[in-house]
């Protein structure tokens, strides 16, 4: 199965339905199933933004499974139809104004006993049954 692997808070986010998108500077043509990977990782800076949603930020584990249903070019059209949804979990990228990247839209989104997994970048294959 695809995993992409995504530094804490932001997998926590994913898992509890906070984010609806994942951004990277590169753009991806899979559509389908995948697993939420929370990398070793930890946005120090994030995690005190959001200490006031009391998530558990568990790393180096597949936390999540959802599907990829899109993968959007990050415009600032796209900015003001998305950051409203959720100003401070879509602030990073509202205030990015020269980044350039895309948006896969994750749907289905269902929380996963976590697996300990060493991470990859970009979206790597895992052989691995998730219930």
């Amino acid at each position: 199965m695809k995993v992409i692997t995504i530094k804490q808070p932001y997998a926590s986010l994913i898992a509890k339905g906070y984010k609806e998108y994942e951004f990277r500077t590169w753009k991806t043509n899979y559509r389908g199933d995948i697993l939420i990977h929370a990398g070793k990782g930890v946005d120090k800076e994030a995690l005190k933004r959001f200490e006031n949603l009391n998530l558990d930020y568990p790393s180096g584990c597949i936390i999540a499974k959802a599907k990829i249903t899109d993968c959007i070019y990050v415009d600032d059209d796209f900015k003001k139809k998305v950051v409203p949804k959720n100003p401070e979990v879509y602030r990073g990228i509202a205030t990015k104004t020269d980044w350039e990247g895309y948006g896969f839209k994750l749907e289905d989104v269902e929380e996963v006993e976590n697996v300990k997994v060493n991470g990859k970048l970009g979206l790597w294959n895992l052989e691995i049954n998730i219930k």
